[in-house]
């Protein structure tokens, strides 16, 4: 029985992205001020041994799992944007900044006083948070500031920005963000992986030996009629490199700086280093290679509640002969 393709049409076309920062299409809404979300560097995998508290048949046992390990940069809150209804559509209206971290970002221009604005947040429909990224501490030799913004929660404008004021100017933690045992959106670029062949790209099945002069190759590109080749079609081309959203990545652990210790792996992660800063241990894997830039957002689609787990061991062995 012949191989069927197995190259989604789910994605199409297949493009490279545009940018390393991957963008956030939609954010959750939620009444409880605070962080929808923040960015990260991922850092590598390893395992853990943990109970197993979902509903399967080894519920209550210890099971392992393998785990990522993400890190958090410094990250600062700069300014606030302010949204207003404009005909059909939601759209920036103007914007309020930290005079001093705006300037570490090449912002000179003023922006508009907020105590001002607070006495118009009735003629805005949302407020949401500038943000910038500064990796300099990672230890991979990124030192390029990334701005970026934040949505918040809360059930208006006025609620949103009371709390947004509470960290102008300051660094957020990813405590701010995430808590053990939460589920997360990632949002990563995937690996690229250049041009790449039918067999590899789609999945087809290898022509026979005996059935033509070629083996790995499409064996037909379509009927008589209609006599025109089809877009899903599978043909070579580009691999890799786009934009993907892992849904419902469940939080095992976080930690701070001084926790580093716990989870780093002997000799560093392949291609990394060591984790520094604040760190969130993921189950399962994400798109992207080491040192690739993600977005997380709080779930879209939360489908069990939150549960913190218990992990008793976390494997710590060299991963450099991995």
């Amino acid at each position: 029985m012949s191989n069927m393709r197995k190259g989604s049409m789910e994605f199409w076309p297949h493009r490279r992205a545009k940018k390393q920062m991957p963008r956030v299409r939609t954010w959750p809404s939620s009444a409880t001020p605070g962080f929808l979300g923040a960015v990260a560097f991922k850092a590598g995998m390893t395992h853990v041994a943990m109970v197993d508290d979902s509903e399967s048949p080894s519920k209550g046992t210890e099971v392992s799992r393998a785990v990522t390990v993400v890190e958090m940069p410094k990250v600062y809150i700069y300014g606030i944007r302010f949204y207003a209804k404009k005909y059909l559509y939601t759209q920036p209206a103007t914007e309020a900044y930290d005079a001093a971290l705006a300037k570490r970002v090449g912002i000179n221009k003023a922006g508009k006083g907020i105590s001002d604005l607070k006495q118009k947040l009735s003629e805005f429909s949302d407020v949401s948070a500038l943000a910038f990224a500064d990796p300099s501490n990672l230890g991979f030799g990124n030192k390029r500031l990334m701005r970026l913004e934040l949505h918040v929660g809360g059930k208006d404008a006025a609620d949103k920005m009371a709390f947004i004021e509470k960290f102008l100017g300051k660094e957020i933690r990813l405590a701010d963000v995430a808590g053990a045992g939460d589920y997360i959106d990632v949002i990563s670029i995937s690996k690229g992986k250049g041009w790449a062949g039918v067999i590899k790209r789609f999945g087809v099945a290898k022509q026979g030996r005996k059935n033509t002069n070629k083996v790995r190759h499409l064996g037909v590109l379509g009927p008589w009629h209609p006599s025109k080749v089809m877009f899903t079609v599978p043909h070579s081309g580009h691999m890799g490199y786009n934009y993907r959203t892992e849904y419902n990545k469940r939080i095992l652990r976080i930690g701070t700086e001084k926790d580093a210790a716990s989870i780093n792996v002997k000799g560093g992660f392949m291609n990394y280093g060591v984790v520094k800063n604040d760190f969130m241990v993921l189950d399962g894997s994400i798109p992207g290679p080491s040192k690739r830039m993600l977005r997380f957002r709080k779930a879209l689609r939360v489908t069990a509640a939150k549960k913190e787990p218990q992990i008793n061991y976390v494997s710590l062995a060299s991963k450099q002969g991995a």
